[in-house]
């Protein structure tokens, strides 16, 4: 067991150097490129996570964009069913208006026909009354009457047969 435990100064002399000099390789030629490996992930992450950022950002903008087009195109239909609703209440007011100006022209036409009847059964009337009154005072005329008694009798006869009833 000794013989493990002592160890030969030139074994650990070229030992070290193997070591050193691999040391050295690995650094050189390993260890360098891994380091610039990682740096260079890192770096990618690093943008990729910016992209992602920025991309997250655009989206918000969009998404405001999206919200204010939606919240104008509602206010734009919304103004348009108000035009919409005004013009249909204006039509039906117009609509009633018409209506009642053209009752109220039939109705003064009908006035004014109701007027020209009345106005031509009143001229018949009295033309009707001024023939009997006519008609009466001829009988008169032709009979002779010489007292009031006789008067009285005929005036109430013409009465009788007139046909005023």
């Amino acid at each position: 067991m000794e013989a493990l435990l002592n160890t030969a100064l030139g074994t650990v002399f070229w030992s070290t150097i193997s070591f050193l000099v691999v040391l050295v390789l690995l650094r050189r030629l390993a260890w360098g490129p891994i380091l610039q490996g990682l740096k260079d992930r890192e770096e990618e992450i690093d943008g990729a996570l910016n992209k992602a950022k920025e991309a997250r950002a655009e989206i918000e903008n969009l998404q405001a964009d999206n919200e204010r087009l939606l919240q104008e195109a509602r206010a734009e239909r919304d103004g348009m069913l108000r035009d919409a609703r005004d013009m249909a209440d204006k039509l039906v007011a117009d609509a009633k208006q018409q209506a009642k100006d053209e009752g109220e022209r039939m109705i003064d036409q009908a006035k004014q026909a109701i007027d020209g009847e009345r106005a031509a059964a009143v001229a018949e009337l009295k033309a009707e009354v001024a023939k009997l009154s006519l008609d009466i005072a001829e009988k008169l005329v032709r009979q002779e009457l010489k007292d009031e008694a006789s008067q009285q009798e005929l005036i109430g006869r013409m009465i009788t047969d007139s046909k005023l009833n």
